[in-house]
């Protein structure tokens, strides 16, 4: 099969049966094989209905739905273990993405050699309070990531199949599949200028908690994927020169008080030193790290995916 589809969607009837036959016209056109998996994440309109009804008229549909809402990210895992295609292309259900870029998307793929195509929403019809933040949150990813892409949550991406069965996506983590992706070893993540629509029916389902969840999960996505096998190597570094300061103050303290009553000087007592509790400070700081860091080795080393690898191709085994 050359393509999947995974659509997730929550309380989008008015726009499946639409969004389908214009995905069907797209794909019989350019004699592609397609597969349009719907993820319904619990909603509470018709939604399911309607796929049930398209999965009966067509045998390219196929529906998964959440007994509650989960949430975006966790549509797109469980989507992307039942998907069958060789490329694998996620679109939102409110008509915003254009399936006419499929093509585009799955040439990008295989003639130019690319792992991850993403979308880039150059013209927005969006309102300026969701604009600015989205910006801001592109500049960031980026300099966080060292990935230049201009828009990160786009959700119109094309994946070929083994970067989505690579990854796994949770909490916020769909707006950083391309982090996400790049961190597991595919580096060739390209970008494409996609037709952005204003949205033709319902509301948006994201709101303004989005900017605070977003930059966390980012910071978690940067950490794990650098210090999850090794924590020592972070906590170890930062409790050892925590240490050293906390050290080097005490050092200070206690030779200047040397000098003073060998000098004869007025001598300040050593708990009367302001420098006296940032030593203190710093060494308790130094320990608590370095403890931190063997707690995250023995869990590390202790667990069940400890010595598993994304393995880019084989020869002769």
């Amino acid at each position: 099969m050359d393509i999947s589809i995974v659509i997730p969607l929550l309380n989008e009837e008015e726009s499946l049966p639409e969004l389908f036959a214009w995905i069907k016209e797209v794909c019989d056109k350019k004699q592609l094989s397609f597969e349009v998996l719907f993820i319904d994440d619990g909603s509470t309109d018709r939604s399911w209905e309607i796929i049930g009804d398209l999965q009966k008229q067509h045998t390219e549909v196929k529906g998964l739905r959440f007994r509650r809402n989960y949430g975006k990210s966790a549509a797109l895992n469980e989507g992307f273990a039942l998907t069958q295609g060789r490329t694998v292309i996620t679109m939102d259900a409110d008509l915003q993405d254009s399936p006419d870029e499929i093509p585009e998307l799955h040439r990008l793929l295989w003639e130019e050699g690319y792992d991850l195509v993403s979308g880039w929403k150059k013209k927005r019809y969006d309102p300026i309070t969701k604009t600015i933040p989205t910006k801001l949150y592109n500049w960031a990813t980026r300099r966080m990531s060292g990935i230049h892409l201009h828009d990160f949550n786009c959700g119109l991406k094309a994946y070929r199949s083994k970067v989505v069965k690579s990854v796994e996506v949770y909490g916020e983590m769909h707006r950083y599949i391309p982090v996400i992706a790049h961190r597991a070893g595919y580096k060739k993540i390209g970008e494409k200028v996609v037709q952005h629509q204003a949205r033709k029916y319902g509301t948006t389902k994201f709101g303004i908690s989005r900017f605070i969840r977003g930059p966390l999960d980012l910071l978690s996505i940067i950490f794990v994927s650098k210090f999850g096998k090794r924590p020592m190597h972070f906590f170890g570094f930062w409790g050892a020169i925590s240490f050293l300061v906390g050290f080097g103050l005490t050092a200070y303290i206690l030779i200047s008080k040397w000098v003073a009553i060998v000098n004869q000087q007025e001598q300040q007592l050593v708990a009367e030193n302001p420098l006296f509790y940032l030593a203190l400070v710093a060494l308790i700081i130094g320990v608590q790290l370095f403890l931190g860091g063997f707690l995250g080795e023995m869990i590390s080393r202790n667990a069940p995916d400890r010595n598993r690898y994304e393995i880019g191709e084989r020869l002769g085994l």
